[in-house]
């Protein structure tokens, strides 16, 4: 906050409170023409159906001392905590500080929890009910955004229950794909290769998931690929997880396997990325959702 927006806020905040505290003292001693009923009482002059009178009675002394209390305990208040533009408050206390401790807090409950636990080995944890039931639990609140709460994914999103992974399924692969993220990195052709061209390359990456497709397209496409996808996807097409490159001849696309989604992956290039889960769920909890996802491979531990 600017040092201007800083004294707007203090100085509207100071003079509304003062004005108000006027208010109250000005309106305790204002008193309206008044005139007397028959009884003898002080009435504003006010009179309905001939004989309803509008008394001038002040406004009780309780009542006025409780707005004075109420003014007192909003200038304690803004006075130890924030509130008045930049202003800290004595005490120090913020929001993202009460957070960060709760959350620590929490994180400390859980590792004595689960700490032991979560740090068995993966493959382990897979085979732990209580370890996949917490794992679970921890993907249902973090994961199933992006891979579905049945972890099937969606178009972008891969399916994490069937046998295809383009990072890998071994422990040690998927704790780091989870602990530490991954980024895609296909690169677009669009520059390289003319539509043509691009519609070739898609027809034999169709062809080499087993699609009944034009030979002679597959054909011009196949020397198009191997100048400039083999490097990562292999002269076979069958990827390689150490660059994150999937298996094409799998016919399992993460964006979709039609052609026209194909030339688009090739003319503009994918990056997907999946975020870091140590830093927002910390080791332990990172390391169980690895386990649950660990579980889901096709013998529960995963495979090399």
């Amino acid at each position: 906050m600017s040092a201007f927006w800083h004294w707007f806020v203090v100085g509207i905040t100071i003079i509304f409170t003062a004005v108000m505290v006027w208010l109250f003292i000005a309106t305790g001693k204002a008193r309206v023409p008044s005139a007397t009923n028959e009884e003898g009482k002080e009435t504003t002059g006010h009179v309905w159906d001939e004989d309803l009178a509008e008394l001038n009675n002040p406004m009780p002394r309780w009542w006025l001392w409780l707005f004075y209390l109420s003014v007192i305990f909003s200038l304690a208040y803004l006075a130890l905590y924030p509130g008045l533009g930049r202003w800290q408050g004595a005490l120090g206390w913020s929001s993202e500080g009460q957070y960060e401790a709760e959350m620590a807090s929490a994180t400390e409950a859980f590792n004595e929890a689960y700490g032991e636990l979560a740090a068995r080995p993966l493959d382990e944890l897979a085979r732990h009910p209580d370890a996949v039931r917490m794992g679970r639990n921890l993907f249902a609140h973090n994961c199933s955004t992006c891979h579905g709460s049945d972890a099937r994914g969606a178009v972008g999103y891969p399916n994490l229950t069937d046998d295809h992974w383009i990072w890998g399924n071994s422990p040690d692969q998927i704790w780091t794909t989870i602990g530490q993220g991954r980024q895609a990195a296909m690169p677009g052709f669009a520059a390289s290769l003319d539509e043509q061209q691009i519609t070739r390359t898609a027809v034999y990456v169709q062809q080499l998931a087993g699609n009944e497709v034009d030979t002679a397209m597959a054909t011009a496409g196949k020397r198009n690929f191997d100048m400039l996808c083999a490097a990562c996807h292999g002269p076979d097409g069958t990827g390689n997880p150490m660059l994150g490159a999937p298996n094409l001849t799998a016919g399992v696309y993460t964006y979709g396997g039609d052609l026209d989604t194909i030339r688009e992956t090739i003319r503009n290039g994918r990056q997907g990325m999946m975020p870091a889960q140590i830093g927002l769920l910390g080791e332990a909890r990172a390391r169980l959702v690895a386990a649950y996802v660990l579980s889901l491979s096709a013998d529960g531990a995963g495979n090399d």
